[in-house]
């Protein structure tokens, strides 16, 4: 898939702020923790994947009813839904010096009754000519993710005959529908009730 930068310039995409904070002291350990065991951009990158993707369930897997946005807030909580886990994982790639943003799908219910927007993450290493991909949403029965730049393995492969769609763009803040949903709702049940069902 052609993936579109909303910013021309890739230093958007290395900022940080009050949801992707990779000067937070919590997210910088971390990211210090994973580069010394990996050491360079390509195997931080899938390290940093496999960490959130593997150590913080998704809350909707877990049933924590707690709502978590800020990038350090997921990482000292171990908790998140698709959109939280993802602010995690473009703070830890940020903290390295690794372009990365924000992605956004539409799914539906199997049966076509319900949508809901998903989030993931871009990324770009240094040397590479593309933008890929990744879920760090959380396997589980039914879903198998993976780290992959040349094939894209998402937790979710849209449907379009459901009418589902996968957005093109790569945001380098959040968008503001599914941040407003998250800062907006005081526990899980609130929040899937303000999900947002289209960008």
């Amino acid at each position: 898939m052609l993936l579109l930068l909303e910013s021309s310039d890739i230093h958007a995409y290395l900022a940080a702020d009050e949801v992707i904070d990779h000067g937070h002291p919590l997210v910088q350990e971390t990211s210090d923790a994973l580069w010394t065991a990996t050491g360079d951009a390509y195997s931080y990158a899938e390290a940093a994947y496999a960490f959130v993707r593997d150590t913080i369930p998704h809350s909707a897997d877990s049933g924590d009813t707690r709502v978590s946005w800020r990038a350090s807030d997921v990482l000292a909580t171990r908790n998140g839904i698709c959109y939280a886990k993802s602010h995690a994982l473009v703070a830890l790639l940020r903290a390295r010096g690794i372009p990365a943003g924000l992605c956004y799908q539409r799914l539906t219910e199997d049966d076509g009754s319900g949508a809901a927007v998903h989030g993931l993450v871009a990324l770009k290493l240094p040397g590479s000519g593309q933008w890929a991909r990744v879920d760090p949403r959380g396997n589980k029965p039914g879903v198998d993710a993976r780290f992959s730049l040349e094939r894209e393995r998402l937790a979710f492969p849209v449907r379009p005959e459901l009418g589902e769609v996968d957005y093109a763009e790569v945001y380098a803040a959040p968008h503001p529908a599914p941040l407003k949903a998250l800062r907006e709702s005081a526990d899980r049940p609130e929040l899937w009730r303000n999900l947002p069902d289209s960008l």
